[in-house]
């Protein structure tokens, strides 16, 4: 009888609040937090700093290849774009936590997402250079611009999404036209990668950040306004100094400015805020450069307040000389009068006069990403959110002259390496060390239940038989750190050994504990219970009791389970064997080429297991020695191996981000587990064998659970076998289709999707629904001919039909393809097929609720087959009656939504009217308020010579001559 087994999959992740590769994003109503959690994204409640929900892919999807890259929330409602490593882009509802759709179409990993100011449209740019715009509401991608020659890095949509502004790490912003699908503009002048770009709400500039010491300030130039009418819409008295060149209506972008920045480090994120008051400059450091961008008015007083400086100093230097010629220094200054006098009436605003450095948020650790609150808060000036590498995220508020920190998420999660994993007897705790704590988590619910500072913990154990009251802690230093559970402290430090301690191991008879440590010495210790004075409760203490010398570094121990033997993995690639009681040499086991990092010895005795860093797993007797096998395990070093307790089932992990499963008996892999993001360092067992749990360098901690669903080792030997197989035919198909040649430089437009497994799968189920619904229709014309000549047999229907009819069968297979798939779909429907389906249209347009799916399928299939549908005569009349039937179609449901966008219309109107009845009255007194107050302030804001000719003329109207007296 073929053996079974049962399988073990990824129950759960915990520990991880913000990884490195995405940034993080407010939601729209600036409740909640959005952060990457490698795969997952993490909703947190920024007021509780509780994890209230997180958005996880299905289990079906490959883990590795989904990490987050790029989040964005909608403006306009509770939809969350997440885009994935894979190219992939999935649109989550925040509030149901459901994944509405799944957009496939880079061939790259997802590096910038930006919605439209309405949420209706959204723009992606990947790894592949290319950007994709997709239809939100119709979850289609609409197509595909290409002309970068890197990669995308951020977008932004202008004009309300009439134009797309574009950076890539090929040093040059493209502005793209959204209606014509062309490239309008290309913006150089960056020496070096542009990372990011962004615009106030308002767009009136346009800012970009690169590895440049400035940030570089452009002028939105508004082509909609008038036929001569050209200008930013912040000031109209600097662009009629180059009305001419501002003419070009190709110039969407012009040049504004520079302002150095205070950080060499390199841009990597721009944002303003929500009312654009703000600009957060992040760069690839521990500091953000918080900008403030002034209003039009203090804009001009500002640049009065420069030019009338700039004179001054001019005129004390003019002093300062003597000249000669007196007339011509007369003459000279009263042309130069003339024009200093004009220039402060109407002075020139540049780039320093509209935005100025606030302040320097300065954090401890390096920033990944930054996002500003759309709420903004009564006593500060904004809200901001750092997420940081260490794997935590602080909240700042913005004032005028500090910035506080209001918040900081960091207890959820290690801030490095998940260096060493101890699961207590009964199952019921997780110890977890990192390189500055010790973390107690509870492995069913997932919760850190406390948070313990510690040195560099390198291996760790609890104490057996003591209700999980202590453990023990073996840190880099060569320190044991003894742990109490319940109060979360350490309560004894001991100075164990001279270097650091790589392994811990618990004696059987639970008496006791050994170290090894790279000091050369392993040490047997000994509890104890200590009692001050008879009021004092007991504690725990360790003593040493024997310590064997080694000749090397010491980098595990493991020991049998009767207590006769202790095996030492040393540094110069052996494990030597002793016994416990005389401490006795008895064996040396040879052949690993590269030191041994873990090992394990089996609940029986009979078998000890090692790990190295040549990748080699090797199954030892421990009776004799004797190698039994030697397997290739893992594509990088191993890191970790367990024995399932009463079995010979092995589980190993790697730095190759792998967890397998393995029978020592036969020596066959059973299962390998995919998760991880980074190398995994360590892993542990429950006592049942019922679950798992690994520590990665990604920070995250992992349970793998096991299911009452059994495998067949064959069987999986047969999907590893189709996975590399497919692998290789993607990896020659991608190959051999890539474009060879070279982009052209105005850009290019593509189709928006990619074929994938899913497109070619849904491709055979509209082709298998076409011939069984030819089939059908075949046996009701047999049945009608038969009754035609009298035979009544009751028809029977076909039972795979539904019960729907050949026409509506086909509809419902089409029906059923996703949007965003459907045109690579049809795009592999072969042409005799096509026929057909072209051949059922007329009947489906009797449905209005599929003209627009119609439409597309017959654009689709039109644009696909033309020659051949040109010089087939059989298609000829199918295309004459789609011509005026689907042309009729679009036209009553374009009446109809016109129509109902009219009714809607009138509803807002009469709505507006109905609620501000009751306060007209004081709107025009407010909006006559604040002409008047207009008025007065641009009395005030004249110059000192102008009042003082004013002063002069009504001397001279009055006649008088005052004198001042003093």
């Amino acid at each position: 009888m073929v053996k079974s087994y049962l399988r073990y999959e990824p129950a759960a992740t915990f520990g991880v609040i913000a990884s490195l590769e995405s940034n993080i994003s407010y939601d729209s109503s600036g409740k909640f937090l959005l952060s990457p959690a490698l795969e997952k994204v993490g909703v947190w409640q920024v007021r509780q700093g509780v994890c209230s929900k997180t958005l996880s892919p299905s289990a079906s999807s490959p883990g590795p290849s989904l990490a987050v890259t790029s989040i964005v929330a909608s403006p306009a409602s509770a939809l969350v774009a997440v885009g994935h490593a894979d190219g992939s882009i999935r649109i989550w509802d925040l509030s149901k936590g459901t994944c509405e759709t799944t957009l496939n179409g880079h061939k790259g990993a997802v590096t910038a997402l930006r919605y439209n100011k309405i949420g209706s449209m959204l723009a992606s740019g990947g790894k592949d250079n290319d950007i994709i715009l997709w239809d939100v509401v119709g979850e289609t991608g609409l197509y595909r611009l290409r002309g970068h020659r890197d990669q995308v890095t951020d977008l932004l949509f202008l004009d309300s999404g009439k134009k797309l502004v574009s950076s890539s790490k090929d040093k040059f912003v493209r502005v793209w036209d959204t209606e014509t699908q062309h490239c309008m503009q290309i913006v150089s002048g960056h020496h070096s990668e542009i990372w990011s770009i962004d615009s106030d709400p308002e767009e009136r500039y346009v800012v970009t950040g690169s590895a440049d010491l400035e940030l570089r300030f452009y002028t939105v130039t508004k082509h909609d306004l008038g036929d001569g009418e050209i200008g930013s819409s912040d000031h109209k008295e600097s662009v009629d100094n180059d009305l001419s060149s501002a003419r070009n209506k190709w110039e969407v972008l012009k040049y504004f400015g520079e302002i150095p920045r205070q950080t060499k480090d390199r841009v990597a994120n721009l944002r303003f805020n929500k009312l654009g008051n703000l600009l957060a400059c992040q760069v690839a450091g521990k500091t953000v450069e918080i900008f403030r961008m002034l209003d039009e008015a203090e804009s001009k007083r500002k640049a009065k307040r420069r030019v009338h400086r700039k004179k001054e100093k001019k005129d004390k230097k003019e002093k300062k000389e003597k000249d000669p010629s007196k007339n011509v220094a007369e003459g000279t200054d009263i042309g130069d009068g003339k024009h200093t006098s004009l220039e402060e009436s109407n002075p020139t605003i540049v780039v320093s006069d509209v935005f100025k450095l606030l302040q320097i948020v300065r954090s401890g650790k390096k920033i990944c990403s930054t996002s500003f609150c759309p709420i903004n808060p009564k006593n500060s000036l904004a809200t901001i959110a750092l997420s940081l590498n260490n794997n935590s995220v602080e909240i700042y508020s913005i004032e005028s002259d500090s910035s506080t920190q209001t918040l900081a998420i960091e207890l959820q999660g290690h801030r490095s390496d998940v260096r060493s994993l101890s699961l207590s007897p009964d199952n019921s705790l997780l110890l977890s060390t990192s390189h500055n704590a010790v973390k107690i988590w509870n492995p069913s619910t997932c919760n850190c239940l406390r948070t313990i500072d510690s040195g560099y913990g390198l291996c760790s154990m609890f104490v057996s038989g003591d209700q999980n009251k202590y453990a023990l802690v073996g840190t880099k230093g060569g320190k044991i750190e003894i742990i109490d559970v319940p109060s979360a402290t350490c309560v004894e430090v001991v100075e164990a050994h001279g270097g650091s301690i790589h392994s811990i191991a618990s004696m059987p008879d639970k008496t006791g504990f050994v170290t090894g440590s790279a000091d050369h010495e392993v040490k047997f210790w000994e509890y104890r219970r200590l009692k001050k004075s008879s009021h004092d409760l007991e504690r725990l203490t360790v003593s040493n009791v024997r310590t064997m010398k080694m000749n090397d570094d010491v980098l595990k121990i493991a020991l049998s389970p009767d207590a006769k033997y202790i095996a030492v993995a040393l540094l110069d690639c052996t494990v030597k064997v002793f016994f416990v009681d005389t401490l006795k040499f008895f064996l040396t086991l040879y052949g690993h080429k590269l030191p041994v990092l873990c090992m394990d010895i089996s609940s029986d005795g009979d078998l000890i297991v090692t790990g190295s860093a040549d990748k080699n797993l090797k199954i030892w007797g421990l009776d004799f020695g004797d190698c039994h096998k030697s397997i290739f395990a893992h594509a990088d070093s191993v890191m970790d191996v367990k024995f399932v307790p009463n079995t010979h089932y092995v589980f190993s992990v790697g730095k190759d981000r792998l967890l397998k499963y393995w029978d020592a008996d036969k020596f066959e892999l059973l299962l390998t587990v995919e998760g991880h993001h980074a190398e995994i360092w360590c892993l542990a067992l429950s006592s049942r064998g019922d679950f798992i749990v690994t520590g990665s360098h990604d920070r995250s901690i992992r349970r793998w659970d096991r299911t009452d669903e059994p495998f067949f080792i064959e069987e999986e030997k047969e999907i590893r076998l189709e996975e590399m197989f497919k692998a290789d035919l993607d990896g020659a198909f991608e190959n051999r289709h890539a474009p060879k040649d070279e982009l052209p430089e105005e850009g290019a437009v593509a189709s928006a999707g990619k074929k994938t497994q899913e497109t070619l799968t849904a491709t055979d189920l509209i082709i298998e629904a076409l011939d069984l619904a030819e089939a059908e229709t075949k046996r009701i014309a047999e049945y009608e001919e038969e009754k035609t000549r009298g035979a009544m047999a009751k028809f029977q229907p076909n039972i795979l039909m539904l019960g729907l009819s050949p026409s509506d069968y086909v509809l419902r297979s089409i029906s059923n393809v996703r949007p965003n798939d459907l045109e690579q779909t049809l795009l592999a429907v072969p042409f005799s097929d096509a026929l057909k389906l072209l051949s059922y249209l007329k009947n489906w347009t009797s449905n209005s609720e599929k003209v627009e799916l119609i439409c597309r399928v017959a654009v689709v299939l039109l644009q696909t087959h033309y020659h051949q549908l040109i010089s087939t005569p059989s298609a000829r009349p199918v295309l004459t009656v789609l011509k005026d039937v689907l042309h009729s179609r679009v036209k009553d449901c374009k009446d109809t939504l016109g129509f109902n966008l009219a009714a809607m219309d009138h509803l807002k109107q009469l709505m507006a009217m109905k609620s501000d009845a009751p306060f007209r009255d004081a709107k025009s007194k407010l909006l006559e308020i604040r002409s008047r107050l207009a008025k007065r302030n641009a009395g005030k804001t004249d110059t000192r010579e102008e009042r003082k000719r004013k002063k002069k003329q009504k001397q001279g109207s009055d006649g008088h001559a005052w004198t001042v007296v003093r």
